[in-house]
């Protein structure tokens, strides 16, 4: 990673629990700075307590902050942004879900979102840089709707084409166009 800030990067993972072979995972241990949110699963889904999980890592990082957050983790980072003083340097969001609509068997109902706090999604602009990695066949999300939000949020979208949800479900481990989406981030400003 040729990164021109000494920035850190905070890894935000979605509604999983700890993946090893998960692009994020892997990213994490090629970075010379970086944390992670500790990842929640599926059974507390309590939006709030994920929230508060950003704030404590991000206020614990001295200097430039980078977030990269995938799937659920776009949401919970951009309920946190709306309460957050934490200056960012920018984010990399990817593959965020649709959680308008009613997500596939063994995902959240959207009454169960509503009741944990995760809607309405924010779709304010975010106050810092961000980038937004879509997938035309993601089953979490239409592509239409993912660049809506992406304009919504201010945040420049990248069509990865056809790559599912980008995990190891869909035939991801290593995802080395983070690391250049990250150098960007860096870059910026």
């Amino acid at each position: 990673m040729n990164t021109p800030i000494e920035a850190t990067v905070l890894i935000v993972p979605g509604l999983r629990d700890h993946v090893a072979q998960h692009w994020q995972t892997l990213l994490a241990a090629r970075l010379p700075r970086v944390r992670s949110v500790a990842p929640m699963g599926r059974v507390d889904l309590n939006c709030a307590a994920r929230v508060a999980a950003i704030e404590r890592e991000a206020q614990a990082i001295e200097g430039p902050l980078i977030l990269v957050a995938h799937s659920g983790g776009v949401i919970t980072l951009l309920h946190w942004a709306r309460q957050t003083r934490r200056a960012v340097h920018g984010a990399l969001l990817a593959t965020p879900p649709d959680f308008d609509v009613e997500m596939p068997a063994g995902y959240p109902s959207l009454d169960e979102l509503r009741r944990a706090g995760w809607l309405p999604v924010p779709r304010d602009p975010l106050p810092f840089p961000s980038i937004v990695a879509a997938s035309r066949n993601d089953p979490l999300a239409r592509f239409g709707s993912v660049a809506e939000l992406a304009f919504c949020w201010g945040s420049r979208l990248v069509d990865l084409g056809e790559v599912g949800h980008l995990n190891p479900a869909s035939g991801y481990g290593e995802w080395p166009r983070a690391e250049s989406l990250i150098d960007e981030l860096a870059a910026a400003r």
